[in-house]
This record gives C-alpha cells, structure tokens and sequence, in this order.
C-alpha cells in the first residue's frame, strides 16, 4: 500500500468508499473536490516530494489515500487548524480492514502534521465505535470529552479523543 495525498482523479473511488460506511461523513462529490483544491499541490503528489519541497506549508485540509496498484483502499480526512489539528472522515474499504490500513494513515497524519509544527490533534468517534475507538487510544489518543446525542440515525454520543504531540515520532 502507498500513502499519498489524493488528486482530483480519486474522488469517484472515494465516494464508493465514502457511501459504503454508514458512519462516514457523506460529503458531496463537489465537497470532496473542493476539500482536494484546498489541500493539494498537483505538482507534489508523493508525500516524500512534498516534504522535499515545502508544500506542505500550504495545507489547510488534505485528504490521504492509501492506494495499491492505483486503487483507493482507504482514506483519511484532516484539517490543520493551527497548532491544532482535525481528523474529519476515515474510511477504509471492507476488505482492509483489520490489515492495518487505518494505522498506516493514522500514523502518516500525526508525521505530517508534526512537521508542521501541530502541538494536537483532536476528533470525535460514535460511542459505538469499538473499532476506531481501539485504533486511536493504540495511538495514544486520550479521551477527553463527551457531546451527547451529537449523532443521529441512530442517535449516539460522540466521544472526543485527544493526541499531544510533542512526543510523537
């Protein structure tokens, strides 16, 4: 699998994904254009190229994909909100899941946004969500608060994780 930041061409590939997982944020495929223009350098592709040339200073919002034999297995949405950063949306296809993918791309964020200098990183999680709740706090994620009854269809509270930064590597 190779992480990379998506491009204009992976959108169809991560609506499927996006309207396969019921949770998922559902964002509009104008909305997941918009999210690719506002994040992303054409010419620096290659997360390796865009940390060579200093692209990544520019990034606001950015979705990754991981991708193998140029298929969008899984894609994680996050924004830089200063010092502070959001992961939005992480999506990854039925078939890989539990093979690490998500961790991959967890991993790869908190590397990115650590260079930029993030001091935290922050989202929020369905309660239910045994799965992704187990993924963050194996990433040192810490609960830090409650919204209750934030989700509908069906209702559920969303608890708020936590990542300090200064120590990730």
């Amino acid at each position: 699998m190779r992480i990379r930041f998506a491009i204009a061409a992976d959108v169809p590939a991560i609506l499927v994904l996006d309207r396969s997982a019921p949770t998922s944020a559902h964002y509009s495929e104008e909305r997941y254009q918009e999210m690719i223009a506002q994040g992303f350098n054409a010419r620096s592709m290659d997360l390796l190229n865009a940390k060579r040339t200093g692209n990544l200073d520019e990034l606001s919002r950015m979705i990754l994909v991981s991708a193998e034999d140029s298929e969008v297995k899984a894609f994680l949405i996050s924004r830089a909100l200063g010092p502070e950063w959001e992961i939005e949306n992480l999506v990854v296809a039925k078939a890989g899941r539990r093979k690490g993918v998500a961790s991959q791309l967890l991993g790869e964020l908190l590397k990115l946004a650590r260079n930029r200098a993030a001091r935290k990183v922050f989202l929020e999680v369905r309660e239910s969500n045994a799965a992704a709740r187990g993924l963050y706090e194996k990433w040192e994620f810490v609960e830090s608060g409650r919204r209750r009854n934030y989700y509908h269809d069906p209702g559920e509270d969303a608890v708020l994780y936590t990542r300090e930064l200064a120590d990730c590597t």
